[in-house]
């Protein structure tokens, strides 16, 4: 399987970049992604793991655990919330930092992209994370997410994070070409 995406910085408007993830491998625990982002800052690859939900739980450097609260919890239905409580450690730099928030499905949309119409549930996620290192570094991110059971994968995501209450990212990723698998 694979999905393509746009990133927009909402900001300028402008796609800043391209991101490709092809699935590697999957297990009964996990789903191995190499990613490609294409523009930006350059061209970038990378290998992510996941939790079978879609939570991070492994990008060089980063390793969270358990994960990174960035995924589902099925069965998704509107008004079900789950907490996000995490640590993400950086194996490069030793960086540490502590994530808590909640998830919550505040409804059930039908999204629009260049891969098509899907229906999706709408997740509202926010999150405060702080520096271990450095308790007075905080970001604190708000981001939506549309997910669309009938390809297991997000097709649109919103992405705010203020660092010090400062706007740092403000990004809308969204699917521009999918594929499945023929077995």
């Amino acid at each position: 399987d694979h999905w393509t995406y746009e990133t927009r910085d909402e900001v300028t408007g402008k796609v800043t970049a391209t991101r490709e993830h092809v699935v590697t491998e999957a297990t009964p625990n996990t789903v191995s992604i190499r990613f490609k982002k294409l523009g930006g800052n350059g061209n970038q690859e990378a290998f992510v793991v996941y939790d079978r939900s879609w939570n991070m739980v492994e990008g060089r450097p980063w390793r969270y655990s358990p994960n990174d609260g960035s995924g589902i919890q099925s069965p998704l239905e509107v008004g079900k919330t789950w907490p996000l409580r995490t640590n993400n450690i950086n194996s490069a730099n030793g960086n540490i930092w502590r994530r808590s928030g909640s998830s919550k499905v505040i409804g059930e949309e039908s999204i629009t992209t260049k891969a098509g119409t899907f229906d999706t549930f709408k997740i509202e996620t926010t999150f405060t994370g702080t520096n271990v290192n450095d308790p007075m570094m905080k970001n604190e991110v708000t981001s939506l997410t549309w997910y669309a059971p009938a390809i297991d994968h997000w097709v649109r995501r919103t992405f705010v994070s203020r660092a010090n209450k400062h706007v740092r990212i403000n990004n809308l990723i969204e699917l521009v070409e999918y594929g499945r698998k023929q077995l």
